[in-house]
């Protein structure tokens, strides 16, 4: 196994060759604190998120654990999938605090880094949450569009807005506007999507008075305004051929303006089926668009999920980023964030390309059950080990008395014994894959006894079912971010935190860092830029 120091690692991360940094701790370790460039890849999920986030097996991939050895079995792992480049980087995240470089709290850290760049690049109009409800009380003519996903907004959501997901604002705005002087309000649930959705129409040259939600619906919350629940977001409204029109003229000048770089269908299966090199093909229109029909090989990621959650999809680094939809107005305005951000960007002619209607990438097979219920209770009843592979939540709100609750990372000889006196269950088939996979690479076989389930599941089978708040304690819950969890739960102390934490993020980067974030502009603009500063 290949081991590289931090000090080593750190350029590489920006020398324009491919690599993916991946960070296999998992959920709630990662989440308090983790390199800028890293993108999480759970050593519990490994087998499941690895062909999705790294299509090319020659790509060089380096490893962070918390210094505990995991590292080194998820490479294992890794060249067992095929990957054939693979280090581990010695020391894990402790060596790279150490060694002076920045662990950042939260997820999604690039992306909101970006937006608050965005919004000092550009300074984004904002309206306040008092301002906004100081309109609404007096029942001026405005429109609040919410420009995160669906079930976001079904989780709450501001008074009077409307559900419209950041890269459907353009696409859909003629369908839900049609008074160039009404004011539009963005908002998300924090800062940057509220930002990237009113900057996206500003960009697209909306006439409408544009804001952003100066701290979104945590802002709404903090100023003492209630939010919406459980409120159902109407179907998107589907664009005419005349706004269909409107769109692609408007996608053509975008290319033009921003000079996006267009590729043929043909030379994209090039890419797409080429051993060494990583290509990424998105279909940024919705999952429902996606579902009845999409371009042979693109995988679904609707472009504003895309933009403010890259660290999700794209773990190489300059790896070849390939968009399409419909019509070309949301692949451009996804690209032109994207490219800001540092990727490398082309939009798809779908004229050119092949369409199908299959998911682009098979789904894991899991695992399948090797006892049945009434086995189990007998297997309970014998004094068998029962090893809980939930979530450590789902553990702490109802798993088997007796139960042993463990994740992947922590599976050891010590605590398996004997795998056939073990009976592994839990809610989630993946969770339980691993944890499987780790059992048999220790004692060369999987566990005999095999049920997936859930507390209603192990009552009918006369099981006792039995919860534990407060086990495993929130140390060991380490597939659960605690950080500001309950902010959107009317915990506004943690909104406060969140808020502050986002507000500090530029803050925190290093020059290598901050210099791949350059938010793009028209190249008439870059170039009147580029000229005052030289005069």
């Amino acid at each position: 196994m290949k081991e590289m120091t931090a000090q080593a690692l750190k350029p590489l991360l920006t020398d324009g060759a491919e690599i993916a940094f991946l960070d296999v701790r998992e959920h709630g370790q990662y989440g308090e604190g983790h390199p800028f460039f890293s993108v999480h890849l759970p050593y519990s999920k490994i087998e499941v998120l690895a062909p999705k986030l790294m299509p090319c097996r020659a790509v060089r991939c380096v490893l962070m654990d918390d210094g505990d050895g995991v590292g080194a079995r998820a490479a294992a792992v890794l060249e067992d999938l095929g990957y054939n480049n693979v280090a581990v980087l010695s020391g894990g995240a402790p060596a790279w605090a150490a060694a002076g470089y920045t662990l950042f709290k939260g997820v999604n850290v690039p992306s909101k880094a970006f937006g608050e760049l965005v919004e000092h690049a550009f300074q984004t109009p904002a309206i306040s949450a008092e301002e906004l409800n100081s309109l609404q009380q007096l029942d001026k003519d405005l429109l609040v569009l919410d420009g995160r996903s669906s079930p976001e907004f079904r989780k709450m959501s501001l008074p009077r807005a409307l559900s419209c997901p950041n890269a459907e604002l353009g696409y859909r705005l003629p369908m839900l506007n049609s008074d160039p002087t009404t004011p539009i309000v963005v908002n998300c649930a924090g800062r940057t999507r509220s930002i990237i959705g009113a900057q996206t129409l500003s960009l697209l040259g909306v006439p409408n008075p544009v804001y952003a939600l100066r701290n979104g619906s945590q802002g709404w919350r903090l100023a003492g305004f209630d939010l919406r629940h459980g409120v159902e977001p109407l179907p998107l409204p589907q664009p005419d051929p005349e706004a269909l029109a409107a769109g692609s003229a408007k996608a053509a000048e975008l290319r033009e303006d921003y000079g996006l770089p267009v590729i043929s269908g043909e030379q994209a299966q090039s890419w797409l089926s080429a051993p060494d090199q990583t290509t990424y093909l998105f279909d940024v229109r919705s999952k429902q668009e996606y579902a009845e029909g999409h371009v042979a090989g693109a995988r679904s990621a609707p472009g504003g999920q895309l933009v403010q959650a890259t660290d999700e999809q794209l773990a190489v680094r300059n790896a070849r980023i390939l968009l399409c939809c419909d019509n070309g107005l949301r692949s451009a305005t996804t690209a032109i964030w994207l490219t800001g951000m540092g990727h490398r960007v082309w939009l798809l002619d779908t004229a050119t390309a092949r369409t199908e209607t299959r998911e682009a990438v098979p789904v894991y097979p899991g695992l399948a059950d090797s006892i049945d219920l009434a086995g189990l209770k007998t297997l309970v009843d014998a004094g068998a080990l029962v090893l809980d592979a939930s979530r450590g939540l789902d553990y702490r709100a109802g798993h088997i008395d007796g139960a042993v609750w463990t994740t992947r990372a922590r599976v050891n000889s010590s605590l398996i014994g004997d795998p056939d006196g073990i009976v592994l269950t839990g809610r989630c088939p993946v969770l339980m894959a691993g944890v499987a996979a780790e059992i048999k690479s220790l004692t060369g076989q999987p566990p005999k006894n095999m049920i997936q389930g859930n507390p209603a599941s192990w009552r009918s089978a006369g099981l006792r079912v039995v919860e534990t708040p407060q086990f495993p304690s929130e140390a060991d819950c380490i597939d659960y971010l605690f950080f500001v969890h309950d902010r959107h739960d009317g915990n506004l102390d943690a909104a406060r935190r969140y808020l502050e934490w986002e507000l500090g993020l530029l803050d925190q980067l290093d020059e290598q860092e901050h210099a791949v974030l350059n938010p793009l502009r028209p190249r008439v603009v870059s170039e009147r830029l580029e000229n005052a500063a030289r005069d």
